[in-house]
């Protein structure tokens, strides 16, 4: 009689089991991260008797989650990476908003800077032609200053943003470790907490759309977290803290720090593997950085060669050209914080034409000779030993005493496009006659003409006087000897200063034909405009990477363009890969809700069927009750 009773019971208890747990999977269909449970039942050993064993019924053995840790932890996975990419393609696309196309983009304003220099040339001495030019020079300075402002509150934003994430980041750390307090304190029932092993694995899943981790379990049930490949930021039921500081190489950039009690540790960008930190730290240190020095080497050097053409042309007033723009002075190297020596390097522009939009890392080998390595592409150019040692452009000042090992930093173009500023209002300053001209022998006879005269130097030197002795040849005034005449050879001032200036003579001589090169008359310099001509022709110079001066602009949006689709594409296929695999994740360990249904019908009519039992049982008691008491 009680074996039937006790058979009821637990049978009535083992489907009650699984009619709750079916209905918390049903309750938490919609509940992120969540694995589907199931009652495992087993079968209450029975008892033997003459006739055989008799049944004692069933019992629930355990209640488990569905759950596929490979899948779970590849969708982990795939979410850090679709959230790294994500993060920089939208930064890149703020990015490239920032640098406009058309008449208001900066491209416009340089060729429009150098195209005014066209209406000086027809018209030397009108003051509203030289206006213009100073107007349009102030405006590309204004413009050079403007985007350097936007990519600093560019950089300003990303800092807050890492810094939000990074808040929310330390939440997920210290929820991980509470978690694991939680589960190490009843993992000795012998059942899984399923709950909190969901939450922990969603507190892990939420962790790497930041970073990408890895984990360890423990023998108490507890796991532990790392980021970068090996820094712990969860030790069982210990929570480390991260945060977001200022590189001390460059106080403008921001860095990831791990702290550790007293000790911090820097994560470096190369092993976070993936996570929206990653991104943007990759956007920071390669785009961000990128964007910096084209548009800083722009500014560099069309500064640099305007003013030294400027300053060889003579003003309204008959004086030497001045500066037009500020000179851009760059930013020393900064030194390694582990640098035991007393050397410093400084920076000055040695060729604009050679210059390369990169920052770069110099290490001395010995306390004399160094290394430079261009961190745009890793690659270790050729320094020109000079005086001064050269390299990509760069001359290097070294100071001071060097010890084997120290390093330093070189960001020659980070600022530089903030600092151009035009020098001068007055359009009387505008140097656009040229110290020299060439004047033809009032008696030749044949069809020599002046092709390009180019000065080198304020003031010119003596006069100097070309004879030609036949067609092909010819003598001058201020060395000894016969030279060959070949129309378009450049001919040179050979005296005290090689490039005093620099002369092209195109048409046919003829014997005793003579042209004389000397400084030009004050009384038409304000008439002459070869300085203007001369900065107008600086349009085509080949100064960025054998680009003409004012293709510098096409150069630059043309890479951050480029950085922009490539990231975009990569968003939306790792985005793709994660969306699948959390797809068959979701397959695996997610709430079928048909299917479900089904099975709360199977078990309510288990149950009631059990209810049944209990029913008849009591019946045969109750008879065997009353034939008892008659």
């Amino acid at each position: 009689m009680s074996n039937i009773l006790n058979v009821g019971v637990r049978a009535l208890q083992a489907n009650q089991a699984a009619l709750s747990t079916i209905g918390h999977n049903i309750a938490n269909n919609a509940t992120v991260g969540y694995s589907r449970q199931v009652v495992n039942l087993a079968t209450v050993e029975g008892q033997y008797t003459g006739g055989g064993y008799i049944g004692k019924g069933v019992e629930v053995a355990s209640i488990q989650r569905v759950y596929d840790a490979y899948l779970t932890r590849q969708a982990a996975l795939s979410k850090s990476v679709s959230a790294q990419d994500v993060s920089r393609a939208e930064k890149l696309l703020q990015l490239e908003d920032l640098f406009g196309t058309g008449k208001t983009g900066l491209g416009a304003s340089v060729s429009e800077m150098m195209n005014a220099f066209s209406d000086v040339a027809s018209a030397p001495t009108d003051l509203t032609a030289r206006t213009v030019v100073l107007t349009r020079a102030s405006e590309t300075a204004s413009r050079f200053n403007d985007a350097a402002t936007q990519l600093a509150n560019l950089q300003r934003g990303l800092t807050e943003e890492l810094e939000n994430s990074v808040s929310t980041l330390n939440t997920l750390i210290t929820g991980i470790a509470e978690v694991n307090r939680q589960i190490q304190s009843v993992v000795g029932l012998d059942q899984p907490p399923n709950d909190l092993l969901d939450r922990r694995d969603q507190l892990i899943s939420e962790m790497n759309k930041y970073v990408q981790t890895t984990t360890l379990e423990n023998n108490d049930g507890t796991i532990s977290v790392f980021v970068a490949q090996s820094q712990p930021v969860v030790l069982g039921t210990r929570a480390m803290e991260l945060k977001v500081a200022n590189d001390p190489l460059d106080p403008t950039r921001s860095e990831l720090r791990l702290v550790n009690g007293s000790t911090e540790v820097k994560l470096q960008d190369s092993m976070l593997g993936g996570g929206s930190l990653s991104g943007l730290m990759r956007f920071q240190n390669e785009d961000l950085t990128e964007a910096q020095n084209l548009l800083g080497r722009m500014a560099v050097s069309i500064t640099t060669v305007i003013n030294a053409q400027h300053k060889l042309g003579l003003d309204l007033d008959g004086e030497p050209g001045g500066d037009l723009f500020t000179p851009i002075a760059m930013s020393d190297g900064t030194a390694f914080a582990n640098n035991a020596g007393s050397a410093g390097i400084g920076l000055s522009v040695a060729d604009p034409s050679q210059l390369r939009a990169s920052d770069y890392r110099v290490t001395f080998t010995s306390p004399t000779t160094y290394t430079v390595t261009r961190l745009s592409d890793g690659v270790s150019p050729a320094v020109d030993p000079g005086p001064p040692p050269t390299v990509d452009g760069l001359a290097l000042d070294i100071t001071g005493a060097a010890a084997t090992g120290d390093s330093f930093l070189l960001r020659p173009y980070a600022q530089s496009a903030g600092n151009m500023h035009t020098l001068f209002a007055s359009p009387r300053d505008l140097a656009v006659a040229s110290p020299v001209q060439a004047n033809m022998g009032t008696t030749n006879t044949g069809g020599l003409a002046v092709g390009k005269l180019a000065a080198g130097s304020v003031p010119a030197p003596a006069d100097v006087t070309i004879t030609f002795t036949s067609g092909t040849q010819y003598t001058r005034s201020d060395v000894p000897g016969t030279f060959t005449y070949s129309p378009g050879t450049p001919i040179s001032y050979d005296g005290a200063n090689p490039s005093a200036w620099t002369l092209t003579l195109t048409g046919a001589p003829q014997p005793g034909d003579t042209l004389t090169v000397g400084a030009i008359n004050p009384a038409y310099a304000p008439l002459d405009a070869g300085n203007a001509k001369a900065l107008m022709d600086l349009r085509d110079m080949k100064l960025f990477d054998g680009a003409p001066l004012t293709d510098g602009y096409a150069a630059l949006i043309a890479n951050v363009g480029v950085r922009a689709q490539s990231a975009q594409y990569a968003a939306d296929v790792s985005k793709s890969i994660a969306d699948g695999l959390e797809a068959q994740r979701t397959g695996v360990s997610g709430v079928n809700l048909d299917e479900e249904a089904a099975k709360l019908i199977q078990f309510q009519q288990a149950y009631q069927a059990s209810a049944k039992m209990l029913q008849v049982a009591q019946s045969i008691f109750d008879s065997l009750i009353q034939t008892v008491t008659r």
